[in-house]
């Protein structure tokens, strides 16, 4: 449920910006009469988002290859969730200034709830690839970390935008895309090993791959199994497992040497951020 969460709260958190962004720069430019129509694209994208999601477990539940589906949906969704990050480095600290330009020529009303809809959806899409690998596993968990999320982010974006609590979003964004980035391995690790079941099960020669390269030897009933209630928890933030073939561990944890090394490198072009990490040096 905890990666459910955190994958929901940062896109929500996300779309709801937007969202907040569209709203004040139509009352800055006395658009107010449009604020209704910005409402309807949301409602739709939601909508079409919702449809979606449940297409494609309607799809898994008719599917006979479920290791297939499972290895590549999560496959696509740390290549989707990876350029989430990125993108969010690099052009996220300008997404006000190109909202607000795209807003100024979305003059009329079906122009406006087109250009709301597709940036609101784009998340909803995105929310959905990441949750499908969580979904096929634990239904009522990826749920509950999808309600709990949309809940955590609708509230800040609240206080932020409605009451004027004062948060550093770029920091914010810093912080919980290296959590993402462990996720993501996570994602990579466990597509990895449902690809190599189907693979044996298909009759492929995996070599070495395919060969254990540990087991803890923790039963799965135990607390400290990757599915237990203190093993999950470092599932979650480490892609910890009790067990692992070696095509898993070569993915998963050669995906941990490069994905803090993109955040860290698109997010070190922020002289905002680099004094941040300077002062603390300077503290140690």
């Amino acid at each position: 449920m905890i990666e459910q969460f955190l994958i929901t709260f940062r896109e929500a958190l996300e779309a709801a910006i937007i969202v907040a962004v569209i709203i004040a720069y139509l009352k800055r430019t006395n658009r107010d009469n449009q604020i209704k129509e910005v409402w309807t694209g949301v409602g739709l994208s939601l909508l079409v988002s919702t449809m979606l999601g449940i297409m494609i477990l309607k799809f898994y539940g008719g599917f006979e290859e479920k290791e297939l589906f499972e290895g590549v949906a999560s496959y696509i969704a740390v290549v989707v969730l990876t350029s989430m990050i990125y993108w969010m480095a690099t052009k996220g600290k300008n997404i006000k200034a190109e909202i607000e330009s795209k807003v100024s020529k979305a003059i009329s009303p079906l122009a406006l709830i087109g250009f709301t809809f597709i940036v609101v959806f784009r998340e909803g899409l995105e929310t959905v690839l990441f949750l499908t690998p969580f979904a096929t596993q634990d239904l009522s968990g990826t749920l509950a970390g999808l309600l709990t999320g949309l809940i955590g982010a609708l509230v800040l974006a609240y206080l932020i935008y409605g009451v004027g609590m004062k948060i550093n979003l770029r920091t914010f964004f810093y912080y919980s895309s290296i959590l993402l980035v462990f996720v993501a391995a996570g994602l990579a690790g466990y597509g990895t090993h449902e690809l190599i079941e189907w693979g044996q099960e298909e009759g492929f020669n995996l070599g070495f791959l395919g060969e254990k390269a540990y087991d803890l030897g923790i039963p799965s009933d135990s607390v400290w199994s990757h599915k237990g209630a203190i093993g999950s928890v470092f599932a979650v933030l480490f892609g910890y497992s009790t067990k692992m073939e070696w095509g898993r561990v070569i993915v998963q944890f050669g995906y941990l040497i490069f994905g803090p090394y993109l955040v860290l490198r698109a997010y070190g072009k922020d002289p905002k951020l680099n004094a941040k990490r300077e002062r603390l040096k300077t503290v140690g």
